[in-house]
This record gives structure tokens, sequence and C-alpha cells, in this order.
């Protein structure tokens, strides 16, 4: 009880006890310092999410299938559940950089009901599972594979909600080591158990599909747990605490400015996919298998720019709090560097070996048929993403959340959507619409560069 006091009265304080690195470390080690542990961890959730894939597409294509028609819902899941949480670190980083530590402990406390809630609402989507995944396919063994495996994820979600509003939170407050740690944690949780509950080795039953979403869902617990362990008994520059609380409706409309916004652009991407899903389905079921594929195996080169991205948020509302627009241009421009480098790399790579990447997953003959070209094409947007990605980043770290959900319709909705429907209807030819997404990618990234002009002579000037 001495010792939450001792905290408390710490966290009210007017000023700091030692200065926050945000405001005073140089800059590029800076972003390393705090890019590169969530860069790591999200190269080890793309390692499992290729991992993941890899052994469900051992049990059949049916299989790999039923999951990529799942994978709308459970982006819309993790749309939900990260969006809320950057909300929650947006708010809090800028707070911490005001000096106003109270109003960062309460968007903190905030974040763990908010992960509740949001649990309880898919909750009520995994009712619905066997219908959303007859919307797509009549085919008998798809939908009970697809039905299980929704189910599972959806109705055992509350760890991935809780977890990444604690992890947030740490990350606002310059702290990378513990989120990477709960990354890691889940991550390879899951791709231990993936084989054991797939395959039914060690005496555990053969569980195939469900298996799978059997091994996320454990990872994700587990993760939690560790994320509450630290958050109870390790100190920090937050504190979160129920003693005394009360909910506050301005904090949570706060949260929102930036959260909901990120929730609205991040479920549009699954819009995408489902409506990109309907297309392919015109053609043959083996094209939504790549596409499910796909989106895997571009998650190595996206992952790690995401990273990046939670690395320089935090340094970008840090310093707007503070008014310091010189340190916000450094951050944007290194994070943007860094982040079209590592594109490159990724449109190198699937330019030269796409064969061996759809190999890891089993891939038939129609498939490395329809997935090599396909590769090659949509890997043209990667380099116009990075700069995409960055700029929002950038967007939701002063608030301007909007900013990022204007770029995402554009990108999603707009553009890639009508885009690739048009080449279908006009061409009927499937490789050509792959060219959808370098399209929408490149107006997009106008469209981001235009936006953070305006920030520029609107809010930065006035400092």
């Amino acid at each position: 009880m001495e010792k939450n006091e001792t905290i408390n009265q710490k966290n009210e304080q007017t000023q700091p006890l030692t200065p926050n690195k945000m405001g005073t470390k140089s800059m590029f080690p800076l972003i390393i310092s705090m890019a590169v542990p969530a860069m790591f961890s999200m190269m080890i959730q793309a390692l499992y999410n290729v991992v993941d894939s890899y052994f469900v597409a051992q049990i059949s294509e049916d299989a790999l299938t039923a999951v990529s028609l799942v994978f709308p819902i459970q982006s819309l899941l993790i749309a939900l559940g990260i969006g809320t949480a950057i909300g929650i670190n947006s708010l809090v980083s800028r707070r911490l950089g005001e000096q106003n530590f109270s109003e960062a402990n309460s968007a903190a406390t905030h974040g763990i009901l908010l992960g509740l809630l949001n649990y309880i609402v898919f909750l009520i989507v995994g009712l619905f599972s066997r219908q959303f995944v007859g919307l797509f396919t009549s085919t008998p063994a798809v939908i009970e594979m697809g039905t299980q495996y929704m189910q599972i994820v959806c109705f055992f979600s509350f760890g991935v909600f809780v977890e990444v509003n604690i992890e947030k939170s740490l990350q606002a407050t310059g702290n990378m080591l513990y989120p990477m740690m709960f990354q890691l944690i889940g991550a390879v949780t899951n791709i231990i158990l993936d084989p054991i509950f797939i395959f039914g080795l060690f005496g555990v039953p053969r569980m195939s599909v469900a298996g799978a979403a059997i091994a996320t869902v454990l990872g994700q617990i587990l993760s939690m747990i560790v994320a509450l362990i630290v958050l109870t008994k390790k100190e920090h520059e937050i504190t979160v605490s129920f003693h005394h609380f009360h909910i506050n409706g301005r904090i949570i409309k706060n949260i929102y400015e930036v959260g909901l916004p990120s929730i609205v652009m991040q479920s549009i991407g699954s819009v995408m996919v489902m409506g990109i899903n309907a297309i392919l389905m015109s053609y043959t079921e083996t094209a939504v298998a790549f596409f499910g594929v796909y989106f895997k195996l571009q998650s190595f080169v996206f992952m790690p720019v995401f990273g990046l991205n939670q690395g320089i948020m935090p340094i970008i509302g840090y310093n707007f709090g503070a008014q310091n627009k010189n340190r916000m241009k450094d951050c944007l421009r290194y994070g943007t560097i860094i982040a079209v480098v590592i594109m490159v790399i990724g449109v190198i790579v699937f330019w030269t070996i796409p064969n061996l990447l759809l190999g890891i997953f089993n891939a038939s003959d129609v498939m490395l048929s329809i997935g090599v070209p396909a590769l090659k094409t949509i890997s043209l947007c990667f380099i116009p993403a990075a700069i995409g990605i960055t700029f929002s980043g950038e967007f939701q770290a002063v608030g301007k959340g909007t900013y990022s959900l204007l770029v995402s319709l554009l990108r999603q909705l707009c553009i890639l959507l009508p885009a690739a429907y048009l080449l279908s209807v006009l061409t009927h030819s499937l490789p050509l619409i792959w060219y959808a997404f370098p399209i929408a990618e490149f107006f997009s990234c106008i469209a981001s560069i235009l936006l953070h002009s305006r920030i520029k002579k609107k809010t930065l000037s006035k400092f």
C-alpha cells in the first residue's frame, strides 16, 4: 500500500525526476533504441504468421482457403484492438510531453477497461461464424474448418485486447523492451504449440485447423498474463490503478479521437480483403488461398516498418506535446529513410525468389502460376507504402487520426477495390487485377505528402 502511494505521488509531480530520453537523446540512436525491439518482435510475429499458415497448408488447400476466408475477421479484431491502443499510446505520450502525469495514468487505466469492452464485441461476432464463412463458399469442408477457426479466435480474444493496450501504454513512456517481451512470448508460444495441436503430437489429439486457432489464443492469453504481472509488479512512468477510479468521458473521447480513425482505417483493410476475395472467387478458390499466402509473406516486409512506426510515434507525440518541431522533423526524416530501405529489400526478395517463397506453403502448380507474377506486381506498391506508413504514424502521433483515415480510405476503398473490379470486368484477366495495388498506393502516397505539408503549415508553424 505504501509502495503504491509513493508511486502515485511521484507521478503526480509537475516535473519528472529525470528528463525523458524522447526529448533529449540524439535522434538516430533514440529511434534505433526504441524501434529495434518493436521491429524484432514484429519480425517474430511475421514468422508466426508464416509458420501458422505453413502448418495449415500441410493439411490441405481447403484448410488454407478456410483460414484465408477468416482472415478479414481476424483483421477486424486486430483493428479494434490496435486502433484503441494507438489512441491510448498517442494520448499517454502527449500528456507525458506536457508533464500531465495524472491524465497519462488515467488514459492507461482506461485502456484496461476498454480492452474488456472490445472483447465483448467479438464474443458476439463469433456467434455468427458459420454464416460469415458461408457467404464466400459452398464447399462443406471449407465452411466447417473456417467456422471452427473463427469461433475459437473470437470467443477467446480477451487476451489480445487486454495485452495490446498494456503494450501501447508502456511504449508511450519510451519503454520498448517489455512490449517486445510480451509479443515474443505470444508468438513463440504459438509457434511451439501449432504443430502439436494441429497434427496431434506428444499424445495431444489431432485437431487440424481448430488446433491452429487454439495455439493462437493460448499464446495471446499467456502474453496478457505476463503483461499484467509486469504492469502491476514493476515501476513505470505511468501507474495503472482502479483505486478511486471513475470513468472519464473526456479521456475516452480523447483516446478515440485518434483511436477511432485508426480502427476504421484498419477495418477498411478487412473490407478490402473481403472485396478482393469476392472478386477472386469468380476465378478460382486457389486465387483466394494465394491471396491469404501473400498477406503472410508481405508481413515480413511490412511488420518491421510497423515496428519502426511504433518506435517513432511516441517520439513524435512527446515532442509535439513539448512543442519541439525540430526533433519531430528529424524523427520523421530518419524514420522515412529506414522504412524505404526495408521496402526496397522486400521488393528485391519478391522479384528474385517468388517460387521459393510460395514453396513454403506447399503451393500447387496452379498456385505457382497465379502467385509468381502476382508477387512481383503487388510488390511494386512497397516503396510508396513506406512513405504512407511513416506519415500515418506522424498523423496519429499529433492527434490527426482523421488524416490517416483519409489516406486509408483512398488506398483501400476509393481506389484499390474499384480499380481491381474494373480491371477484372474490363480485362477478365486475373494477372492484371494485381496492378490495382501499386496504382492505389501511388495515389495515396501523394495524398500523404500533401497532408503532411498541411500539418507543417497549419499546426507546426505555431510552435
